[in-house]
């Protein structure tokens, strides 16, 4: 885990504050979300992630807080999401995952915690959760083509992608009833134990990530392998759930 002290608070705040001014009394609610809430902000690999609600959201709102976020872009961040509190509460069905991640650990910066209280419906869960497992596993292997011949591409590519699949792979385990845990390393060992994929790649890629090993002492395209064939097992673990009349999401 991360030290909190690494998280850019300063630019943070001052992103916060600017954008209080630009937007005033149409602004709601401000909310940090993802490693950055959850403890492993990762300054090499993560974002700053914020989920910004506003009254409304009309063009000419949105050039009103142009200026805020080309400086954001400045400080090499992600353009926050922007929603009204209306298109959040009417979000719930089919932005399962995301609001799930969001309402587990989040942090408000401004105003209310429009999300303490929001009821998010669970019952298209295991649909979404396979939609985005194939959805990742078509552009992994996009990307595992175009980057086959390269060894540098291929482990930037397993170290983007793990944090993606490891969350993935915790809703997965929640889609067959376990109470998934919220490090990567306790997911993934949970996911192994569930669905029976070889872990070993997904260790060595997050030892590579976290500086407990390097890179150019493993055999990437070997990995990658292991990696590729990982996914490819989790989803269709999650297809056949589907097809059953196993546990349910509720």
């Amino acid at each position: 885990m991360v030290a909190e002290s690494k998280v850019p608070t300063k630019s943070i705040e001052e992103f916060v504050s600017r954008l209080r001014q630009a937007a005033g009394p149409n602004l709601l609610s401000v909310i940090l979300y993802g490693s950055a809430a959850a403890g492993e902000f990762d300054l090499e690999f993560s974002d700053i992630n914020l989920l910004c609600i506003l009254g409304e959201a009309s063009f000419q709102t949105l050039a009103s807080l142009a200026p805020v976020t080309d400086w954001w872009h400045k400080q090499k961040q992600p353009t926050p999401l922007l929603m009204t509190s209306a298109e959040l509460e009417r979000s719930t069905d089919v932005f399962v995952i995301e609001l799930m991640d969001i309402q587990s650990h989040h942090r408000v910066l401004y105003g209310e915690d429009v999300l303490e209280r929001l009821a998010i419906s669970t019952q298209f869960h295991r649909v979404q959760v396979e939609y985005e497992l194939r959805e990742k596993l078509l552009l992994l292997r996009q990307r595992m083509l175009l980057a086959a011949g390269n060894d540098g591409r291929l482990w930037e590519l397993m170290v983007r992608s793990l944090s993606a699949f490891t969350a993935l792979f915790r809703h997965a385990l929640l889609v067959v009833g376990e109470r998934a845990p919220a490090g990567k390393r306790e997911v993934l060992h949970l996911a192994a134990s569930r669905f029976g994929f070889d872990i070993s790649s997904f260790e060595q890629v997050l030892n590579v990530r976290e500086h407990k090993a390097k890179s150019k002492e493993l055999d990437a395209k070997d990995i990658a392998g292991r990696y590729l064939s990982a996914v490819e097992q989790v989803t269709a673990a999650v297809d056949k759930i589907l097809d059953s009349p196993g546990p349910r999401s509720s």
